[in-house]
């Protein structure tokens, strides 16, 4: 098969490998769309924490089963599935009460094991979700980065007729926002590139105004300031977005935490149902996604694509093998 893979960090290459073998409880999966993201960019010109190389990247993935291992019940040739990223253990006490994003063992798709910059992809039957036959790939793709929206805004403990904040008006600020909105809750956007704000009615300041959350979708530190000082009493703000080590310590007033009784919060990619959420949301039109899409591009482009992303020329890039 064909792939992109990594070997080396800042450099990829364009591969023929064998294709890959199922065990007895996954699938193999002909990949029809990948999604590109920030994330993407970062693991081939920079590295990753969780990153272990030579690796064929991609973490958003949909496609039409192949083949099934011996041991697969759930899941048949010919259907189009959505595959959660993540590999997990089940017993840890992070699976156990419900995240297991956070399980020590976790293996994640183009980190620890090869992703979809494929022409194929093996995936166990533990992560697959069925895609709802409405839905298109190049809608069920958005599970990914839309799931991570959800854990977000579940972990800001916000409901209908509350307020929220998100800076960034990117893929991720829009999904949060339109999944927000769907939910009831009053959105500001913030974001100083107006190509970007203008898409959602988005702005290039924070209003003078205080929020019942806030989310900062975006890699900046001064954002992260900017969302402390628009937080109401308590108030929750949610670290959606990090930071590079070098900008990565922030000025905190504890003493305003403290008499505002306020909280901070990480969120941190996504549990394996918030796919199910994502797929029902993008199912009913609830939180629209084809929208989005400005890029459509071979997987063997991926140089291009990616230069895209770095200059935020567009919103979502869609590769396809």
């Amino acid at each position: 098969m064909k792939c992109i893979r990594v070997h080396a960090i800042g450099r990829f290459e364009i591969e023929d490998l064998p294709c890959p073998v199922p065990g007895p409880d996954d699938v193999l999966i002909k990949v029809e769309v990948t999604g590109l993201c920030r994330t993407d960019l970062k693991i081939v010109r920079s590295g990753h924490r969780d990153l272990v190389l030579p690796r064929i990247p991609g973490e958003e993935v949909v496609g039409m089963i192949q083949t099934c291992g011996a041991r697969v019940t759930r899941f048949h040739e010919g259907e189009r599935v959505y595959v959660y990223p993540g590999v997990w253990c089940g017993t840890c006490p992070a699976c156990q009460r419900g995240a297991e994003n956070l399980c020590r063992q976790m293996q994640i798709m183009g980190f620890h094991r090869d992703g979809g910059f494929a022409e194929q992809v093996v995936a166990p039957e533990q992560s697959l979700i069925r895609a709802p036959e409405s839905v298109p790939a190049e809608a069920a793709v958005f599970a990914e980065p839309l799931s991570c929206c959800l854990n977000a805004l579940e972990l800001a403990g916000i409901g209908t007729g509350q307020s929220l904040a998100v800076w960034g008006a990117g893929p991720a600020g829009t999904l949060l926002a339109r999944a927000a909105q769907a939910r009831g809750i009053e959105v500001s956007s913030i974001d100083p590139d107006a190509r970007r704000r203008d898409r959602i009615g988005g702005e290039s300041r924070p209003p003078d105004r205080l929020f019942d959350a806030a989310i900062v979708a975006v890699g900046s530190n001064t954002a992260y300031v900017e969302a402390l000082e628009h937080l109401a009493p308590r108030g929750r703000l949610v670290v959606f977005s990090g930071l590079s080590p070098l900008a990565a310590m922030c000025p905190v007033d504890f003493n305003s935490l403290h008499y505002h009784e306020q909280s901070l919060v990480g969120a941190y990619g996504c549990c394996w149902r918030h796919g199910q959420d994502a797929l029902a949301c993008i199912a009913n039109g609830s939180v629209p996604v084809l929208d989005m899409i400005t890029h459509r591009l071979p997987i063997w482009e991926l140089d291009e694509a990616l230069g895209i992303v770095e200059r935020r020329e567009g919103l979502k890039v869609l590769l396809y093998p």
